[in-house]
């Protein structure tokens, strides 16, 4: 048996009919609280749900076997271009007229051409001398939460499910949406700074790949879970490893490798259509 999960509070007529038309009398899709169901006895390809999501332009997702969704007790995401909109490093480096190089060498990162802890060193290097006032502008005025992002906190709470926001990026911004926003966990780089000013430099060991696996299974420790009662979620390389530790990986409007290696792909929806994967019958 596999379920089609259909991330959508409206399908129109044609949406329907395309689905109808690829999985016959049993591709009727049941309305679950905000998104669709359907109920298969054959097994699907990856390929073609990811097809089919491409056609209707709605994002699909089936569950692994394992997956049991009343067992989940936290989500952890990256932040950067997941859970906000913005790479915050690229808006802080606008400020110094840096913003084509560092953004050049995040791109690298996120897709994997470059290791991430050498290429954090060398863009927050160009930040130095900028005054700190420049962060909380960046905050204030270019940071924005991804669709759904709230509310997907909030469903979270509601199901008693707690939420980790990790980062390679940096501890003045998670603090703020943690106090903000009412995160569980954060963590995330401490940013040098002297006389008001950045020194170009990252306090301690960076948060990187490994980091970011290592804060779950710390996180599972202190919630006394295991791995496979959590949600990951992230769009760069950086964010694999964490992924693949947990039980069900989201790439969210992910790079390709990212996609490519992740349980699911939600490249339509907002991060609100997490819901939909613990919101059962």
């Amino acid at each position: 048996m596999t379920t089609l999960i259909i991330h959508s509070n409206t399908l129109n007529f044609e949406q329907i009919k395309v689905i109808e038309r690829t999985y016959g009398q049993q591709g009727k899709p049941t309305k679950i609280n905000n998104h669709f169901r359907i109920e298969l006895e054959q097994t699907l390809t990856t390929e073609s749900v990811r097809n089919l999501s491409n056609e209707i332009q709605v994002d699909i997702s089936t569950l692994p076997e394992n997956f049991n969704p009343k067992e989940i007790k936290l989500v952890i995401s990256d932040m950067d271009s997941t859970f906000i909109s913005i790479e915050c490093i690229d808006e802080i480096a606008d400020y110094i007229n840096v913003k084509p190089e560092v953004s050049a060498i995040t791109e690298a990162a996120m897709r994997g051409e470059l290791n991430f802890e050498e290429s954090l060193i060398k863009r927050v290097a160009l930040l130095k001398g900028l005054d700190t006032s420049a962060l909380q502008y960046v905050y204030s005025d270019r940071l924005r939460l991804n669709p759904g992002a709230e509310k997907c906190v909030l469903g979270l709470h509601d199901h008693g499910i707690k939420f980790a926001l990790v980062s390679g990026g940096f501890t003045f911004f998670t603090d703020r949406l943690k106090k903000e926003y009412n995160l569980d966990f954060t963590r995330a780089n401490v940013l040098d700074q002297e006389n008001g000013e950045l020194t170009g430099k990252v306090v301690g060991n960076i948060i990187g790949a490994q980091a970011k696996a290592d804060f779950l299974h710390e996180l599972c420790k202190e919630l006394n879970i295991q791995p496979n009662q959590v949600i990951a979620i992230g769009d760069g390389a950086n964010d694999l490893t964490m992924m693949k530790e947990a039980g069900l990986s989201v790439a969210y409007h992910a790079k390709p490798t990212v996609q490519q290696q992740a349980n699911i792909a939600l490249n339509h929806a907002g991060l609100d259509a997490i819901l939909d994967f613990i919101d059962g019958k």
